[in-house]
């Protein structure tokens, strides 16, 4: 498997001699070069790949650097340009800097400067994809780590074979009912992988048109479509060098399937509004709790994207068959929620633990983590009783009532669509139930952190 700690470099200059130097040197370093000699060869290549540092020549033959950069910064945005230059255009440099460069170097530079600098800049660039990926975040932790572990011998066994997968590059496909974790077990794959210091990118795939769902994955430019108001990169532009998890796969409209198919053949893609091919290096995780040899056979999606997808499956049990696990997940959660909320509960009684194992969780894990939550919050002690968790009877119907006096309307819609989801066996029955569709859903559990 290919090393993803080095990055990926362009170097622009139109001195043979020195492209070469520059590539070998940070080849050396375990960085992807590509060179350029013409500010035109720099263009069409920022244009179809996606690279995080670019060393670029303050004085090419055809072009300079101030020239250069503002078509740099539509077309690549994020990218970090470093100005190399000459003694006497330092200024020039300082100069190319306000215009949006990130640093400069001066010739002649030693090896060593040029590997400080393309480390000191690839560093900044992670560090800005992770600051992404926090603001992506609802800024609550996701209990994620209780859900690693586990005392059922089945999912115990499952774990180890995700373990095992994340080392190789293949597409994964992650199966199970709705709330059983399976974003959890696509960001754990990312981490145990070698790729863990590269984006890990989520995409939804509900309620979104044919259109939508492409510019959302591929990107578009500005003017591509109605509300195309600014070039986007795209989700797979983001993800490049990691982990693309593709939610809800079975919702991916039919329209769009050959292109993904595509992309996942041959790793090329075109954006909404530019004809130009793009190529990007990401590793593709999907789930889905539909059965898509069903959706095969019916014909609302296509069987060569199936094989594509499930080159190594994992399906994950529900909650009910993993039983065992449900006192540690409980106390996972409400570790987190006690930071979140400040509630006094520390614990659960047994009599909340055994209400806990008797309760059918339709919902699965998500489900769990929403009483535990609103028990969190209702309990006036130290420990947890039957009454805060208004779990109903032991087989999952209707949830207890309580008194709404003093909460807000966003409130009680949150804990309204908090009860159906638990409730619920799918998004689509839970959207179905609250008289919106799959998109508002969506946007309604962004909104409220669900």
């Amino acid at each position: 498997m290919a090393d993803k700690t080095g990055g990926r470099v362009l170097v622009v200059d139109d001195e043979a001699a020195l492209l070469k130097t520059f590539r070998y040197c940070l080849e050396d370093d375990g960085h992807t070069v590509a060179t350029a000699a013409s500010g035109e060869q720099a263009m069409a290549l920022i244009r179809s790949r996606v690279f995080d540092v670019c060393f670029l020549d303050l004085n090419l033959g055809d072009s300079n650097a101030l020239e250069l950069l503002p078509a740099i910064r539509i077309a690549a945005p994020w990218l970090r340009v470093v100005i190399v230059t000459a003694h006497s255009s330092v200024d020039t440099a300082v100069q190319a800097m306000r215009a949006g460069a990130t640093d400069y170097l001066v010739k002649p530079c030693s090896p060593e400067q040029l590997r400080i600098a393309a480390a000191t800049h690839l560093h900044a660039r992670r560090l800005d994809l992770r600051l992404e990926e926090l603001e992506r975040e609802t800024g609550r932790r996701s209990g994620g780590d209780a859900q690693l572990e586990s005392r059922s011998p089945s999912m115990a066994a499952l774990l180890d074979t995700a373990r095992q997968v994340a080392e190789s590059e293949a597409s994964i496909l992650v199966l199970g009912e709705s709330g059983t974790g399976k974003g959890v077990i696509a960001k754990a794959i990312h981490r145990w992988s070698g790729r863990q210091a590269a984006p890990f990118v989520t995409i939804n795939s509900p309620g979104l048109s044919a259109e939508l769902f492409e510019s959302e994955l591929f990107g578009h430019r500005k003017g591509a479509f109605t509300g195309a108001i600014a070039n986007s990169p795209g989700r797979v532009s983001q993800a490049d060098g990691g982990t693309l998890f593709l939610d809800e796969i079975g919702e991916v409209p039919l329209a769009l399937q050959p292109k993904l198919l595509r992309f996942l053949q041959d790793k090329q893609y075109e954006s909404i509004g530019d004809p130009v091919t793009r190529q990007a290096d990401v590793r593709l995780v999907a789930a889905t709790n539909r059965d898509l040899n069903a959706m095969v056979r019916a014909g609302t999606f296509r069987e060569d994207l199936l094989y594509r997808l499930d080159v190594i499956r994992i399906h994950l049990p529900p909650l009910r068959d993993r039983i065992e696990d449900l006192p540690q997940l409980a106390h996972g959660f409400l570790d987190e929620f006690i930071r979140i909320h400040r509630g006094r509960a520390r614990g659960f009684s047994e009599a909340a633990l055994a209400a806990l194992a008797a309760h059918r969780w339709p919902g699965n894990i998500r489900e769990l983590r929403n009483v535990v939550e609103r028990a969190s919050i209702l309990c006036r002690g130290e420990q947890i009783e039957p009454r805060d968790l208004a779990l109903g009877d032991a087989g999952g119907s209707a949830p207890a009532t309580r008194s709404t006096q003093g909460l807000s309307l966003q409130a009680l819609e949150r804990e309204h669509i908090l009860s159906v989801l638990g409730a619920a066996e799918t998004l689509e029955v839970a959207a179905k139930t609250l008289g919106i569709d799959a998109s508002t859903l969506y946007r309604k559990r962004k909104q409220y952190g669900i």
